[in-house]
């Protein structure tokens, strides 16, 4: 183990500081929880296990690892108490998907077992059945994650409901040799024994337009191969599978559950005519819900020309929520959640948008999905968690006032985050920067006393007592005022050593990607490295981030590489000049995506300003980047251009993206750049990196680049990340002036 010791000055030994990486590597993060069955105890109350799942990086293995823990606890019916420690923890690598039934007496996991997919069934007494999805040869790879995942039992507890590709045929080459010589050698020992026949006529070959060379477009970044969804039921006593009919033919079906009394499928439907764009971190894509029978009618239920997620049914079975946004233009806004009742075909809306929240108030629903329980047992409110400004909270919704409640007070706890909600008892996490994930279990209180909560630790999580965080305000001077959107202010997470013998912490700024999207506060294991290192880390969330109400969503649009970057620059030079902790000529620069985008904007408009920067998978020109980007739509967007499928880039709109690029700047740039692609990324072609280099190649700038083959946009394979850390902090010690020992 590392000490906790108070940071005298920057750690450079490359030893300690991958001794510290992989310390912090294990610390588990929870996935999932449920809630088991409740066993009567002697002296009063009962028994309930609660289950969850984790995972946690492997470095050896140089990949992420997922197991399973039991907790006990007694409960009287007014108050919680732990038995004993949890369970030793369970090996679950090779489970794709797992779902409890609904009286937690059955499990149902989809395993991967060298390259095949079985789905099992265990009970009380073990494995029950085991249905070998492969060899049933009826659908594709079953989906276990993104947008399509899922999987669900039936009310009665006899099917389950999961999501798999589409099962497409095979077609063999017109010359492909091994066909025509098994055809040959079959007909001349059919002419040995008088036997010929005419041709078999499943020798003849399907028309050229089903050919295996088919351009076939997919769901992008992070869902290679993933095309055309379909919904799939397995009944467990008899293992048939059964591929539900009537999804309509221009819709990607995902997301679904069970309808009220098992009368057929609720699910979103994802629009992909006249073809495909990028959904991974898209949460503006055109959907609706449907709801289809058996008989293969399908019916729509909610808005078509909306963007739908997270469709939730009530425990009543009477109403399903879900949440609502709208299509193109940011990809990540400010959300709805509707109402859709059963029984009169009605829908309300819950919580409506918040364009721009008052002081300390509600600032909108920005959550990418909700819990997948998340009810009480009276059906009448609903536990979400959003990001609120730079933190993480959880909020009630009462279903017939429609009024929100905070129920936890995060002013000093970090985030929270809901993993389940079920029979009134409530399991979640929080965290901070300097605290990873602890899990909690409460008592859903009374309607109207929320707030009195009292939670019980069932895993704690020591704080890091070497780290200390705070969230500070920004308001842009006069000059860099929004026009459009005058008023807006925004936040940054100043992360540093808590115990420093002198002055003169190194900073590093980090600006997020997306970049409608938002750090909040909670543990980050890369963020607790480098300050345990000795630096301290600026996380900016400039206007745009999501968090703050629509308006500062809205109010980028058109001003990339301007409002953002100026954001950036005000807090840094704001932080520099209020902390004499921090020293003012050792600033140096981190970010992915759209945050390697404005990474190099700053080292390009502020060339003597940072020491060295480092870029994951960074956008440098828009325009270059229009036509290789699975997500077309924003290229237009971010410069305030209206985007649609069929719209042809003029001379104006490629010369708007230009401008926008940091790469007119990149003439400029004198500071030295670390460059991380991932070369399959889908999102930033990893090209748009190779080009920043060449251009500072062919100036004789300090540059490197570092390539990885099998990783996307994200950089997110656990060897990746591993390499990747080392890589940029041996980047940023090597400019401190002196280098690693």
């Amino acid at each position: 183990m590392v000490s906790a010791a108070p940071v005298k000055e920057v750690t450079t030994d490359p030893k300690t500081i991958s001794a510290i990486y992989r310390q912090y590597c294990s610390f588990p993060s929870p996935t999932q929880a449920f809630v088991g069955p409740e066993v009567p105890c002697e002296q009063g109350g009962s028994y309930i296990n609660i289950c969850t799942e984790w995972t946690q990086s492997e470095l050896e293995r140089g990949q992420s690892i997922s197991f399973s823990r039991q907790h006990t606890v007694l409960h009287d019916g007014v108050s919680l108490r732990l038995i004993g420690p949890p369970s030793p923890c369970t090996d679950i690598q090779n489970q794709l998907l797992s779902c409890y039934s609904p009286s937690g007496k059955l499990k149902a996991v989809i395993r991967e077992k060298q390259e095949k997919q079985f789905l099992e069934i265990w009970g009380e007494n073990g494995l029950q059945r085991s249905t070998d999805l492969s060899a049933q040869n009826v659908h594709g790879k079953v989906y276990g994650s993104g947008q399509f995942g899922v999987l669900s039992w039936s009310h009665s507890e006899k099917k389950v409901l999961y999501v798999a590709e589409k099962k497409r045929t095979e077609i063999r080459s017109f010359f492909q040799p091994s066909a025509s010589v098994c055809h040959d050698e079959k007909r001349e020992s059919k002419r040995q024994e008088g036997k010929e026949e005419q041709e078999d006529s499943n020798i003849s070959q399907q028309p050229i337009k089903d050919s295996n060379l088919e351009f076939w477009d997919d769901w992008g970044e992070g869902m290679s191969g993933s095309r055309l969804p379909v919904l799939c039921i397995l009944d467990i006593q008899s293992s048939c599978i059964l591929v539900v009919k009537g999804i309509p033919d221009d819709v990607s079906p995902g997301q679904a559950l069970w309808a009220p009394g098992d009368q057929g499928l609720l699910f979103v439907g994802w629009h992909h005519e006249p073809f495909r764009l990028g959904l991974k971190f898209c949460y503006n894509r055109r959907s609706a819900l449907y709801h289809v029978d058996f008989e293969g009618r399908c019916e729509l239920l909610s808005s078509d020309s909306h963007a739908i997620s997270s469709p939730r049914l009530s425990p009543d079975q009477r109403h399903v929520i879900y949440l609502e946004g709208e299509t193109f233009g940011p990809h990540s806004q400010c959300l709805r959640l509707q109402l859709y009742d059963w029984l009169t075909k009605e829908t309300s809306i819950l919580v409506d948008r918040v364009k721009r929240p008052e002081k300390d108030s509600f600032a909108g629903l920005y959550t990418t999905a909700l819990p997948m329980m998340c009810w009480s047992a009276d059906s009448q409110r609903i536990l979400v968690h959003t990001p609120q400004r730079s933190k993480k909270e959880i909020y009630v919704v009462q279903l017939m006032e429609k009024r929100l409640t905070r129920l936890v007070d995060s002013t000093e706890s970090g985030s929270w985050t809901i993993l389940t909600a079920q029979r009134d008892l409530v399991i979640a996490f929080c965290s901070a920067p300097n605290s990873p994930p602890s899990l909690k279990l409460g008592i859903f209180p009374p309607k109207g006393g929320e707030q009195s909560i009292t939670w019980v630790s069932l895993q704690e999580s020591d704080q890091l007592p070497a780290i200390e965080w705070t969230v500070l305000t920004f308001t842009p001077p006069p000059a860099e005022e929004n026009q459009h959107f005058p008023g807006l202010d925004f936040e940054a997470l100043l992360v540093k050593p808590k115990s420093v013998e002198k002055a003169g912490i190194p900073l590093i700024v980090q600006p997020h990607g997306g970049p409608h999207s938002v750090f909040v506060a909670q543990w980050q294991q890369n963020l607790a490295v480098l300050v345990r290192v000795g630096f301290a880390v600026l996380q900016v969330n400039y206007r745009g981030s999501t968090g703050f109400g629509q308006d500062s969503i809205e109010s980028l649009i058109g001003l990339i590489g301007r409002q953002d970057v100026k954001d950036v620059q005000h807090a840094v030079n704001t932080v520099l000049q209020s902390d004499a902790t921090l020293n003012p000529k050792s600033v140096y620069l981190l970010g992915g995506s759209h945050g390697g985008f404005l990474v190099c904007h700053l080292v390009g408009q502020y060339p003597d300003f940072y020491k060295a920067g480092v870029m994951m998978n960074p956008v440098i020109n828009y325009a270059t980047l229009l036509g290789t980007s699975d997500i077309t739509d924003w290229r237009y967007t971010a410069v305030g251009l209206q985007y649609s499928y069929d719209r042809i880039p003029t001379v104006d709109d490629l010369a708007a993206m230009l401008t926008s690029s940091p790469l007119v700047h990149a003439a400029k740039i004198t500071t030295p750049v670390l460059l991380l692609l991932g070369g399959k990324d889908k999102r930033v072609t990893p090209k748009q990196g190779v080009e920043l280099y060449r251009v500072l190649k062919s100036r004789s700038r300090s540059v490197r680049l570092l390539w990885y083959p099998d990783d996307g946009h994200s950089l997110s394979k656990t060897s990746t990340m591993a390499d990747s850390f080392m890589a940029m902090i041996l980047w940023f010690l090597q400019h401190l002036g002196r280098k690693p020992h």
